[in-house]
């Protein structure tokens, strides 16, 4: 805010013209969502939109932690994908949280991304640096996107080609990280073909502290190797794509038998004319994990079980666009069949199975009226097939007027996800923590509003929201029991929950500078018990300054989360923290330049989980905490050529 107040009284005394020539504008404020190639929906609700600069100007070695700095953002616990359990990565906007399943989408060129079994996302199927641009929908304000979009929506593009052009780029920094990454784009009259990939290992990092590490704990990390190829037939009037993302990485999870590996792919065709969109995908995996447990000493550990679970999902969309100037109109359906089984080998002895299949498919129809030159009104209606022999109806509804600098919006929505695969079927450990599946699941379903106003004049942008959710049958995981160290938890229908919240976004830009600065307030909390749903900070806030001028591109930001609790019975509390982050990109010849980012710059120690410690008599009861990244830097070149 002081950049932000320096800037304004700088600008006070510089005429009119100079102001002109040294401020550049900002982007204009994006009010619509793009559902498939060049179709896109007008929405009555926040829209984020990141462009190629603000990307590449976030540090972080994979999108998750580039995506912190966007209000509301959250995975299920505060650890970076770089160390975390794969199925700890699911995605929650404005405090929807309370267990690790996704309740946003995620869409990589219009391919869902959430995994077909468990809903998480694999933030390491992304190469940030070779992105175009991201849009994120913070609410589920339009009727177009089916149940795993319960809390909204993130669509990450990459770019179409548009000639030959070569990228490369090799870093390596502290943690024993080596990422090496490629890229060939070309032109060959009307058909362009698109071949990405990345390679990464690390030696990670502990993520257990000095003072109670034992002899069987090691450092936590991944190595993975991921895969795009892209052929797009791009004809005067119509387009056909073809794509493919192909994942496989190995995971030490901080001890020599917790450790997990995943193979994954994905491809998908999409065919487009004019205002007709049609897409069909299929994505197949398999993920492999094994747990332990470790005595209070953490000395010795002994296996509990493995696990093998194999997955495949198919689906298909189809959608069309009538566009005018006094209303838009999008029709359209969609479908998807996910499958999977978890199989359980137990120590010492035994096994357990469980799996199914769940069938989804969906009608929806959105639209949008002109009411005279400022006004518009939006009204959109789902209707689905849940999968679980029942029908759902999610209506939306808003209305957005526009005065000079000025845009006040605002939209009601209902919106339902149906359980995964994970928890109906799938059982898992962390530490001495045990939680069980619930086949009985029923489906949690949200109702909402939010209203806002918005601000840009040239250089200034201000944006403020206010949004309330209800959910009801929240999927949570439940404790049942806690003795001798050991809890055992359950998922199950928690009952009713309530979201709600305030979200204020800034952003200025001067000269060759761009600051920004984005808050959050939200209190979720249960409605019965009045207990705070776990995962959740009430605060969170994130700033940010860039510079950019004649091949030079920099950064300084901070961003800061309050206290939260990683249980459903608010026990175990997790204190607030702030890091600091930077990254600087010097161009040095044309087509070569050197980043360095540096991430938690001050190396600051904060706690994202907390598990119960087994009994001991000399000990007694009591907890071990799990902490996030120590200060991680990088160093490397970028090599990038167009014909």
């Amino acid at each position: 805010m002081l950049v932000l107040g320096a800037a304004a009284l700088y600008g006070q005394g510089q005429t009119s013209s100079q102001q002109a020539q040294e401020q550049p504008k900002i982007e204009p404020l994006k009010t619509s969502i793009t559902v498939s190639e060049k179709i896109d929906a007008e929405v009555p609700g926040v829209v984020s939109a990141l462009d190629q600069t603000d990307i590449e100007s976030r540090p972080g070695l994979d999108l998750d932690d580039r995506l912190r700095d966007v209000p509301g953002f959250s995975l299920f616990r505060r650890a970076s994908s770089l160390v975390a359990h794969p199925t700890t990565q699911g995605i929650s906007l404005r405090g929807l949280a309370s267990s690790g399943t996704s309740r946003t989408l995620v869409l990589l060129d219009g391919l869902p991304m959430n995994d077909p079994f468990g809903g998480w996302v694999y933030w390491t199927r992304f190469n940030p640096d070779l992105l175009e641009r991201i849009e994120i929908s913070h609410e589920p304000s339009t009727s177009i996107f089916g149940d795993r979009a319960m809390g909204g929506v993130i669509s990450v593009f990459t770019p179409t080609p548009e000639g030959r052009h070569f990228s490369g780029a090799l870093e390596a920094g502290n943690a024993g990280v080596v990422d090496l990454h490629g890229g060939y784009e070309d032109l060959f009259g009307p058909v362009g073909i698109s071949v990405f990939t990345r390679a990464f290992t690390t030696s990670g990092y502990y993520t257990v502290p000095s003072s109670i590490r034992g002899p069987v704990d090691d450092k936590a990390g991944v190595d993975f190797v991921v895969g795009d190829l892209r052929l797009d037939y791009l004809g005067s009037k119509q387009r056909l794509s073809l794509q493919t993302n192909i994942l496989a990485e190995q995971r030490d999870n901080g001890t020599p038998l917790q450790h997990n590996s995943t193979s994954l792919g994905t491809i998908g065709l999409h065919y487009s004319r004019e205002q007709l969109s049609l897409d069909v995908y299929h994505s197949r995996g398999e993920f492999r994990s094994g747990f332990s447990s470790l005595n209070a000493t953490r000395t010795t550990e002994r296996p509990t079980f493995t696990q093998e679970v194999p997955s495949e999902d198919t689906g298909a969309a189809g959608l069309w666009r009538h566009s005018s100037t006094p209303w838009n109109l999008v029709l359209g359906g969609d479908v998807h069949r996910a499958s999977g089984v978890d199989r359980d080998t137990l120590f010492p002895a035994g096994e357990r199975v469980g799996g199914g299949h769940l069938w989804q498919h969906g009608l929806f129809a959105q639209t949008d009226v002109g009411l005279g030159r400022r006004a518009r009104l939006f009204a959109g209606l789902r209707h689905d097939f849940t999968g679980q022999g029942n029908t759902f109806l999610s209506p939306s509804a808003g209305l957005a007027v526009n005065a000079g600098p000025f845009r006040w919006r605002s939209s009601v929505f209902r919106s339902f996800r149906a359980p995964t695969l994970n928890e109906l079927y799938r059982t898992f450990a962390v530490g001495n923590t045990v939680t069980q599946a619930n086949a009985n699941l029923r489906q949690e379903t949200l109702t909402g509003g939010e209203t806002g106003l918005d601000w840009q004049r040239h250089s200034v942008v201000v944006r403020s929201s206010l949004f309330w959710n209800s959910i009801n049958d929240l999927v949570s995981n439940v404790t049942l029991s806690s003795a001798a160290g050991r809890i055992v938890r359950q998922r199950q229908n928690q009952g009713s929950a309530t979201s709600r919240g305030a979200e204020v976004e800034v952003e200025k830009a001067f000269r060759r500078f761009r600051a920004s600065a984005a808050y959050l307030f939200v209190d979720a909390h249960l409605d019965t018990s009045r207990l705070r749903l776990p995962e959740v900070a009430k605060h969170q806030g994130s700033a940010q300054v860039l510079y950019e001028s004649h091949g030079t591109l920099a950064s300084l930001g901070i961003r800061s989360y309050s206290l939260q609790f990683d249980d459903d019975l608010n026990t175990f509390l997790l204190p607030g923290f702030a890091t600091v982050q930077m990254m600087v990109r010097q161009r040095l010849t044309r087509g070569f330049s050197l980043n360095l980012a540096v991430e938690n710059l001050l190396d600051r120690t904060y706690l994202t989980a907390l598990t119960s410690r087994p009994a001991d008599p000399t000990l007694g009861p009591g907890l071990w905490p799990t902490i996030g990244a120590p200060r991680l830097w990088r160093a490397g070149v970028r090599w990038e050529s167009s014909h």
